[in-house]
């Protein structure tokens, strides 16, 4: 059960519809913070004060504003926040869309739920939260989907390399001689051309405009 929230949030708008959200979900026992380092903060003496948080909304992204900080983002929030509270569940509500960065929180960060800040929020906010609180982790169906695709086929890094190329604006008859000037095989034209069409194929694309958008949203490259 959730009944001790803590939002960590710069915007002041979106601090008032997180709170919003958790009156309508009776949850009032509530605090925020709008800098990291004061969210740790009120984190650390809550532990101390065996008046724990249940659950931390933060944002990822701090705007600076001149007041100096230890804890520059989210990221860096949520692990100092685990060596103080291990088993705190935490929610990130971020306007981050790059399913591979969401995946990291996932995996490297140990989070408990994602919702990005979007038309609808507070509904998805809401089924999070209702989620987290059954102990178990909200991830958005739609990142679900673009990151099993990506983890479906697996990118090489020569892959990486021509798509990467591509995106920056390199004709693909040009590719074979920036792959030959850095010593990178295969670099002929048909091996290029074979791999593109490769990947294309398996990902069901037609134009290479596509596997670059494709891979950007996904942020692998």
């Amino acid at each position: 059960m959730i009944t001790k929230v803590l939002i960590a949030e710069d915007h002041e708008s979106a601090n008032i519809s997180v709170q919003k959200t958790l009156e309508e979900l009776v949850i009032i026992n509530t605090a925020y913070a709008y800098y990291c380092d004061d969210a740790l903060n009120k984190i650390t003496q809550a532990v101390k004060a065996e008046s724990s948080f249940d659950l931390l909304i933060t944002d990822l992204y701090f705007e600076p504003d001149g007041y100096k900080q230890i804890l520059s983002g989210g990221m860096d929030l949520i692990t100092a926040v685990r060596k103080v509270q291990p088993d705190l569940k935490i929610l990130v509500f971020s306007a981050e869309n790059r399913p591979a960065t969401i995946d990291q929180l996932y995996s490297n960060y140990d989070i408990d739920g994602f919702v990005r800040k979007a038309r609808h929020d507070a509904r998805e906010l809401k089924e999070a939260i209702n989620e987290i609180a059954q102990h178990r982790r909200y991830f958005p169906r739609h990142i679900k989907q673009l990151i099993d695709k990506k983890n479906v086929y697996s990118f090489s890094d020569f892959d990486l390399t021509i798509i990467t190329l591509l995106a920056q604006g390199m004709l693909q008859k040009d590719i074979p001689a920036h792959l030959q000037n850095h010593g990178i095989k295969p670099s002929g034209l048909s091996s290029v051309e074979k791999r593109l069409n490769q990947i294309k194929d398996a990902l069901g694309f037609t134009k290479n405009e596509q596997l670059v958008a494709h891979c950007k949203d996904l942020g692998a490259i």
